[in-house]
């Protein structure tokens, strides 16, 4: 399962064989294959390694999931060297710990983006510096209860940070937190208000322009494009839902939809 493709062409991701135990891989542009695991990931069914990210730097970062089905956060070096972190505060029960945002988590000078679960099952927005730092984030306005809080999404190479955050009421919106750390919340026009419903924002780029999608008031999710001084467009491929996953320098967007019989397709849009 590639996961993350690199500016020079390498490609990171994880394989699973019949024992379902999941393994990092780095294919080289030449196609030579590198495996690697982290240290403390689980040898049981559904532990193991799950690379996410690639950088130009050749730069490696994810998240393992232990003997205990805890998840952390692991960073490879080029050279092959795996150090592994855990956010402050994270949760030590199955299916808690420290995630890596997937596919645009790491900047191109190695800071990593994502969100941990803690204890009571309350997601949290954290950033890791190059240098192993960690900061720790919440989004004003995110709920407190299970399964509610802030997740970081993506991070592009200014350092800034789009995510999302789920309220009190189990409704969705949208963020933008700078280098600096000043939060910007958003919300797509016409996006429900409803629980399960609102903004879902997944990626941004050196530019700051960012794509997701939302939930309206009949639970039927469409694509957005926010652009840097905050103007919204909506967009829909023709079927049952639009869904932007990423979003590249020359501001085109890649994502899936579902046709009328439910079935998923692939889509490119370009500016």
């Amino acid at each position: 399962m590639p996961q993350s493709i690199s500016p020079t062409g390498e490609i990171a991701g994880d394989y699973a064989g019949a024992d379902d135990i999941f393994h990092g891989f780095l294919r080289a542009r030449d196609g030579k294959f590198t495996s690697f695991d982290a240290p403390g990931a689980g040898t049981g069914p559904f532990q193991g390694t799950n690379p996410v990210n690639i950088n130009a730097a050749g730069e490696i970062s994810g998240e393992y999931t232990d003997s205990t089905y805890v998840s952390h956060g692991f960073v490879r070096a080029r050279d092959g060297r795996i150090i592994t972190f855990d956010a402050p505060g994270v949760g030590t029960s199955p299916g808690q710990g420290t995630f890596t945002a997937s596919a645009g988590g790491m900047s191109p000078e190695g800071t990593i983006a994502g969100a941990y679960v803690d204890d009571a099952n309350v997601a949290h927005g954290y950033v890791r510096a190059a240098n192993g730092a960690i900061t720790t984030f919440d989004v004003p306005g995110a709920g407190t209860g299970p399964n509610q809080g802030t997740g970081a999404n993506g991070i592009n190479p200014a350092g800034e940070i789009v995510g999302g955050y789920t309220d009190d009421s189990n409704v969705n919106h949208g963020f933008v937190r700078d280098r600096d750390g000043r939060i910007t919340t958003f919300d797509v026009p016409n996006a429900g208000t409803a629980s399960g419903q609102g903004t879902v924002p997944e990626s941004i780029n050196p530019a700051g322009e960012v794509t997701g999608f939302f939930y309206d008031e009949n639970g039927v999710f469409h694509g957005f494009l926010r652009e840097r001084d905050g103007t919204i467009a909506q967009f829909d491929v023709p079927g049952t839902g639009t869904a932007p996953v990423s979003i590249n320098p020359l501001n085109s967007i890649t994502g899936y939809y579902f046709d009328a019989s439910g079935s998923p397709h692939g889509f490119l849009r370009t500016p």
